[in-house]
């Protein structure tokens, strides 16, 4: 039975890894900043029971407390989705960001290689590394343009990644994922939010949706696919970085009036706010997903509107219920 721990698994792509790993037969922990806190209702609505789950409190920026956790469970893989990734908070709070995001990094990279040096590591990368790129698609071997302190922090990790892999000889991987979305994503992010404020508008308990730019174009995709890719990618012989993305991109403003007209709202409802607009903004930002299809023999070909689909279709169902 292989072992695996899950940093930060509350979130989307812990929890849909969480549901391919059990059914793969793995015995797996994950961990969390407060076990009193824990939610397993997300779990659940996948068919995920508690008594699959080991849940263990842990402090990120005590590497101490990571060592016992490798002794204690022995892992065969890591996979690190804990992280502060909010691009907008970034710029609130530049300091606690990167220090976060990078030392919780380093702090497992240098426990893996002091207590079990031949556990595999998985980073969660960010399209954001690239910032306003002058090619498009973005690969691997794209230069990185961070323009934002989450930018910055996420550049740092993944360096720091390929730092322990070559010095270290650690299979220690990046997938660098663009925007993905799912039922499980946080309110605070751009399509949910979209989403929430739509349905509240239709119940007649908002009156109208702000928003920021809308004249930028996203790489969205859906995260249930994209958590299959990155476990393929642990399954690799040799450690690598790959581009795990939907391979296009669409314009905010296409996402919000999809969304609007599925639920028959009328568009003179969105409104532009100039307070949400970030200090520095990529305008397009689409990746090359063909090594990860190749590599990976990942299979990836729906449009986010199918995504959007599903989103709405799960609010829906969610609403119906309450």
């Amino acid at each position: 039975m292989k072992v695996a721990i899950i940093t930060g698994i509350s979130g989307q792509d812990g929890i849909y890894l969480s549901k391919l790993l059990i059914n793969k037969g793995y015995k797996l922990i994950g961990t969390t900043r407060s076990c009193e806190l824990f939610d397993y209702s997300n779990f659940n609505s996948i068919g995920v029971k508690k008594s699959d789950l080991i849940i263990e409190e842990l402090d990120l920026m005590v590497m101490s407390n990571i060592v016992s956790l490798i002794i204690k469970y022995k892992p065969d893989e890591i996979y690190n989705f804990a992280a502060q990734s909010s691009v907008s908070k970034s710029f609130e709070d530049s300091i606690g960001t990167f220090s976060f995001n990078t030392n919780s990094v380093n702090n497992l990279l240098e426990s893996i290689k002091l207590t079990k040096p031949n556990t595999k590591f998985y980073q969660a990368s960010s399209s954001e590394m690239y910032g306003e790129s002058d090619s498009l698609p973005i690969k691997i071997s794209t230069p990185m343009r961070p323009i934002s302190p989450y930018a910055v922090s996420k550049v740092a990790s993944y360096f720091m990644v390929k730092t322990y892999r070559d010095s270290y000889n650690i299979f220690a991987s990046n997938g660098v994922l663009f925007n993905h979305e799912s039922p499980f994503r946080a309110s605070n992010f751009f399509t949910k939010k979209i989403i929430n404020s739509a349905f509240l508008i239709k119940e007649g308990k908002q009156k109208f949706l702000e928003v920021g730019n809308l004249h930028i174009k996203r790489d969205f995709g859906d995260a249930k696919k994209y958590v299959e890719a990155i476990w393929k990618l642990m399954q690799q012989d040799k450690p690598m970085d790959l581009i795990i993305c939907s391979g296009q991109s669409i314009l905010l403003k296409e996402v919000v009036e999809y969304v609007f007209k599925k639920l028959d709202i009328n568009l003179n409802l969105i409104t532009i706010n100039q307070e949400f607009f970030r200090p520095n903004e990529i305008f397009d930002i689409y990746g090359d997903n063909s090594d990860a299809k190749k590599i990976l023999d990942w299979d990836y070909d729906c449009t986010f509107f199918q995504v959007l689909d599903i989103l709405i279709d799960d609010e829906i169902n969610k609403r119906s219920l309450n």
